[in-house]
């Protein structure tokens, strides 16, 4: 059966259109208050380092006010669907497999017809199997850690068959009993392998109530990220040159995370199940900030950034 598809009503549609609007000439403040009950737990004690490598991957130039509500300078910023490996000494594991072959067909083609203009991407965009392959020296991968189960985060397992998938429980129920699932071939890309599901029953991390160390050894720490999806989650891991943390989409784009600026509400309101939520998840990565590299999965600079670090694995 093909996910089912909730196509929004004139009403949505019309508020959405408002609420860019609004938003456009008076985002959405920080919460002060809130920012001032955060406690930070501080990192995790790191008994090994991994390395973490963004595979390559083309962008697109998007309207920054189109992603950062009421930004307007730059005047466009760079979006990728950018997937990253994960090379632990026990593992190596693929973050966010986010683009299928033949994407438009497998997946966009499900969304509804509103948003589909706006998520896709150029006709150029690397699958990841592609990525995998033009990857040098890259071993085998174990299994695919998706951040949260949109589309654009899990439609490259379709050309990874039997690869096995860690996601969180609260994620997984969603997925499966909720009335509306995810679309855009979220269902196909995670049938028939095997599952292993987690729970965040680890301490608070950083500025983070909710973890789970991958490993036991402090280098790979899952966070609590929900709001945009239930079971979001962030991918902190220790390597030679320093923590970074790779947040899914809590942010589209770096400048989130420095100014605390939530999603422009077009497609922001389809893409977050909870605004409210993600918007205080914004504020724990906004603080975190200066503990660990934020890296938002869409956030192609970001990426980049990272693809120029040269990391081995190793013991600390």
């Amino acid at each position: 059966m093909p996910d089912p598809v909730r196509t929004p009503g004139l009403l949505e549609c019309c508020a959405t259109a408002f609420g860019a609007v609004r938003g456009a000439l008076r985002p959405r403040r920080p919460d002060k208050r809130f920012l001032r009950s955060i406690t930070d737990a501080g990192l995790p004690t790191a008994r090994r380092t991994v390395t973490v490598t963004s595979l390559a991957q083309v962008p697109r130039s998007v309207p920054t006010a189109a992603i950062v509500e009421g930004r307007f300078s730059p005047r466009r910023i760079s979006n990728s669907l950018t997937s990253f490996v994960v090379q632990h000494p026990e593992a190596t594991f693929i973050v966010d497999p986010g683009v299928c072959l033949d994407a438009d067909r497998r997946a966009i083609a499900q969304l509804p017809r509103l948003l589909r203009m706006a998520v896709r991407p150029p006709s150029d965009t690397i699958a990841t199997i592609t990525a995998l392959r033009d990857a040098p020296g890259l071993p085998a991968l174990d299994f695919a850690l998706p951040t949260h189960a949109h589309w654009d985060h899990v439609c490259g397992l379709l050309d990874l068959p039997d690869l096995p998938v860690h996601l969180h429980s609260a994620e997984h129920r969603w997925i499966a009993r909720g009335v509306v699932a995810p679309v855009g071939g979220v269902r196909d890309s995670l049938k028939d392998r095997p599952l292993v599901e987690y729970d965040l029953d680890g301490p608070p991390v950083l500025t983070f109530t909710r973890s789970r160390d991958l490993f036991g050894d402090g280098s790979i720490v899952l966070v609590d990220l929900a709001g945009h999806t239930p079971g979001s989650v962030g991918v902190l891991a220790h390597t030679p040159r320093g923590w970074i943390l790779l947040a899914g989409d809590v942010a589209w784009h770096s400048l989130q995370v420095d100014e605390i600026r939530q999603k422009s509400s077009y497609p922001g309101n389809f893409a977050d199940d909870d605004r409210d939520l993600t918007f205080k998840s914004l504020h724990r990565l906004h603080l975190a900030r200066r503990s660990a590299t934020i890296i938002p999965t869409h956030d192609h600079d970001a990426a980049v950034r990272l693809a120029t670090r040269v990391e081995r694995v190793g013991s600390s």
